[in-house]
């Protein structure tokens, strides 16, 4: 699929109207930009350059910018926003633009503002563990920066290798790392901000206890850029592990999955890092368009990876070595792999790590990002795949091209309940969509779910935000929202 044939989001979703108070953009203010900003490269408004940042990498949306602008310093993301605020110029904050939900993507002609030029390291104390860094640092990048001084980033995703620190601080991102090292809510120490009139907040502390008021970066991370652009982010880094063990498995059923979160947790304890679950369907899908041989012999219902994670080797193999003896013993799990090396460690990652390129091979997919109780986990997987069996939209990869959908999949981190649902299109439809939406969102609110785990609201989930939260909290959020942004030119 190339690009041109992604549409429009204004032209996909028709009842979605642009803000009638927002300006045209002008030669004038082109001309402005140009002014303020150090770099004639900072300023973007070729067509053919201008594709990469209006759509979004599993090509769903597309929007219709006309200008990117790439600021290098806070004081030009504050003239930038100081000018739009005035002029009624609505804009999007860009990172890496490898979100999920259309979040970074503008949907008519809003100004992208990309943090990419923002990429510099600022400082980092080995002593407390404390990065600073401006946030257009790309994650991979500030990763191998801290290894190479015996850290680590507290947070890991797939997207690693493009997307920045300061969107995933935005989104509040979860990924890989969360079951050890928590949340971005508590690893962020400080944020240095741009709000909407262009004044500039500095507020990268370096302390891990200041109560002394509102803890006022609480109110940036997870906004989506809708009160204010981060420009530069503390984060506490922790020490790398010395003693890092990868094991893939293969299960027969979701209650043996659940067995064997129930061991892990009971005899790996402390060392425990990651525990994924991806269903059979993902490792199929993955194998096909990765060409990639298979981990196991065997094929299964269900896989876990797991990590381990401390500073003694001799220990934590023991720890591995009686955990594997348990479930292999007591027949959990039906078969499994250990990693013998670094090298080999990563190829079994690739098998988690992959799987939403893979997803998007065929042509897209609906992602959806779900926080479930455990014991209703994978049920709703199994409920969305009946669903879709019973309309005849389903054919599998080498099956019937004119039905749309390739299958119903569900990966995602059982350790923190956060599920990955994914529908595997050959083309986006609206006849799917409208199986998908609002039904889903209804399962999660009777489960007492969140509709948004790790990736945020974007444009794909905006309007059903009632879904997991209530009247009150809403309208908290809208004063909030109208405070910071009265002209409501941020993200909109």
């Amino acid at each position: 699929m190339s690009n041109k044939e992604v549409k429009f989001t204004a032209d996909s979703y028709p009842d979605v109207k642009r803000d009638p108070r927002f300006a045209q953009l002008t030669q004038a203010d082109i001309d402005h930009f140009k002014d303020i900003l150090s770099s004639p490269s900072s300023v973007i408004s070729d067509a053919s350059e201008l594709e990469g940042f209006n759509t979004d990498w599993i090509r769903k949306y597309r929007g219709q910018s006309k200008l990117v602008l790439k600021p290098k310093t806070v004081e030009e993301v504050s003239a930038i926003l100081k000018y739009c605020n005035e002029k009624y110029l609505a804009v999007v904050p860009q990172g890496g633009n490898t979100g999920l939900v259309g979040g970074s993507i503008p949907v008519f002609d809003e100004i992208v503002i990309s943090l990419a030029a923002m990429n510099s390291i600022r400082s980092f104390d080995d002593v407390s563990g404390i990065l600073i860094c401006d946030a257009g640092v790309i994650l991979e990048s500030a990763d191998s920066y801290l290894r190479e001084r015996g850290h680590i980033f507290p947070l890991d995703l797939g997207a690693k290798g493009s997307c920045h620190v300061g969107g995933n601080v935005s989104t509040n991102a979860g990924g890989l790392r969360l079951l050890r090292y928590g949340s971005l809510h508590g690893t962020v120490l400080g944020v240095e901000a741009v709000l909407p009139d262009g004044t500039i907040l500095h507020d990268l502390q370096t302390l891990r206890k200041n109560n002394t008021g509102f803890d006022l970066k609480q109110m940036f991370i997870g906004a989506e850029g809708t009160i204010g652009i981060i420009t530069g982010i503390s984060i506490l880094c922790p020490k790398k592990s010395n003693a890092v063990n990868t094991a893939y498995f293969g299960l027969n059923s979701f209650d043996k999955v659940k067995e064997m979160f129930i061991k892990a947790k009971e005899d790996l304890g402390e060392i425990l890092s990651a525990f994924e679950l991806m269903d059979g369907l993902t490792q199929d899908i993955f194998h096909k368009a990765s060409g990639r041989t298979y981990p196991l012999a065997d094929r299964y219902p269900f896989h876990v990876l797991i990590e381990t994670s401390g500073s003694n080797s001799e220990h934590d193999s023991a720890k591995l070595e009686a955990f594997l003896e348990s479930v292999m013993g007591e027949e959990i799990v039906a078969d499994g792999t250990v990693a013998q090396d670094e090298t080999q460690a990563q190829t079994l990652w690739r098998w988690r790590e992959g799987l939403p390129e893979a997803c998007a091979h065929y042509g897209g997919t609906y992602k959806y990002d779900f926080s479930i109780p455990l014991n209703d986990f994978y049920a709703l997987v199994e409920d969305c795949r009946e669903r879709f069996n019973k309309a005849g939209l389903v054919s599998p990869i080498d099956g019937d091209e004119s039905k749309p959908v390739i299958g119903v999949v569900g990966w995602g981190h059982m350790g923190d309940s956060n599920l990955h649902l994914n529908v595997p299109v050959r083309r986006y439809d609206k006849e799917v969509e409208n199986l998908l939406e609002p039904w889903l969102y209804e399962w999660i609110q009777k489960k007492n779910g969140s509709i948004s785990a790790e990736h945020g609201l974007g444009f794909a989930k905006r309007d059903y935000v009632q879904y997991s939260r209530d009247p009150t909290s809403l309208e908290i959020m809208r004063r909030v929202k109208r405070t910071f942004d009265p002209k409501g030119i941020m993200n909109p």
